[in-house]
């Protein structure tokens, strides 16, 4: 049986906070925790541009790992705040080297969510001598296909927060909504109207994810001026990438999830049958492309925090590094 309770989050003296400065401006904020012999693990964050969420320590025991946590360029802790100059995912997976040679880590484990999850493979397919394995939660294919899903065929699931969302990106045609926020978010002047993107931009995703579920929570809205600089800069570094692909796109990459598992690369990944937001035929062209991949199928939706994907994740993790 798995163990449902959820260990308790390390002291704050047991997390290691760090910069790394890089030679064209950014200044890359990791974190470290756990035992300095354990098996050491990097946790890459979702978005683009979410930061990361230090309740991904509740996935490990901290006397047997030793969990890095990455900021990536823009986002968290990380410095400048939402900048957007030579930030791409090839930029990413150097970053993501910097920190395990300032660390001297030889090889270590890789963990990602949704975003993260595609961060994870684009790393692991250009490092794969770095890796010692890959586990991926609510698998993001980079596609456009993902893109659309989100911002037309979900109105449906949030039909009252899709309409102020477009009220907000001032869209005449709905399918464009994505172009239109992002047009605001980075070539607006004003900062009302990036405001006005990114709080209906949020609320709507929200309402999406939480659609999954049979009991919707609601969340407090925050509207202090750092919170809201904070959420622009989110938006902003998320529309760059979904722009571009995420310089990526989903043939590149599965190429690099075959790379990687060529080259030795275990792979396992645990996804929600209940997905709003990264549908759970992503998992199936996975393992077209990698068939030796180890997937777990569960009652879930995306969210990393839900009792039944938290434990299939902690079941990869298990199954990869025990």
């Amino acid at each position: 049986m798995t163990d449902r309770t959820a260990r308790p989050r390390p002291p704050m003296a047991r997390i290691k906070r760090h910069t790394l400065r890089t030679d064209d401006g950014h200044r890359i904020a990791f974190a470290v925790a756990g035992s300095d012999t354990g098996i050491p693990i990097v946790v890459l964050h979702g978005g683009p541009g979410s930061g990361t969420n230090r309740s991904v320590l509740d996935l490990f025991d901290l006397n047997r790992f030793r969990v890095v946590m990455i900021d990536q360029r823009g986002a968290g802790a990380s410095r400048p705040t939402g900048s957007l100059r030579r930030n791409n995912t090839g930029c990413l997976t150097d970053d993501i080297e910097a920190v395990r040679k300032r660390l001297g880590i030889d090889r270590w484990g890789v963990l990602g969510g949704s975003w993260g999850a595609a961060l994870a493979l684009a790393y692991a397919g250009s490092h794969p001598q770095a890796v010692r394995g890959v586990v991926l939660r609510g698998m993001f294919l980079t596609s456009a296909r993902e893109v659309d899903g989100l911002f037309l065929a979900s109105r449906g699931r949030a039909p009252r927060e899709w309409q102020a969302l477009v009220k907000a990106a001032r869209c005449t045609h709905r399918q464009r909504l994505f172009d239109a926020c992002a047009t605001i978010l980075l070539h607006s002047c004003s900062h009302a109207a990036q405001r006005a993107v990114a709080l209906a931009w949020s609320r709507y995703e929200y309402a999406v994810l939480m659609s999954a579920h049979r009991r919707r929570r609601t969340r407090a809205t925050r509207h202090k001026p750092a919170a809201v600089r904070r959420q622009i800069a989110m938006y902003q570094v998320q529309s760059h990438y979904l722009l571009h692909r995420c310089w990526l796109g989903e043939p590149r990459l599965l190429s690099l999830a075959r790379r990687a598992a060529l080259a030795g690369v275990p792979i396992a990944a645990a996804h929600g049958t209940r997905d709003p937001v990264c549908p759970v035929i992503n998992v199936e062209r996975l393992a077209r492309a990698v068939p030796q991949a180890r997937i777990e199928r569960v009652n879930a939706g995306h969210l990393g925090s839900e009792p039944t994907l938290r434990d299939a994740v902690k079941r990869a993790i298990e199954s990869l590094w025990s």
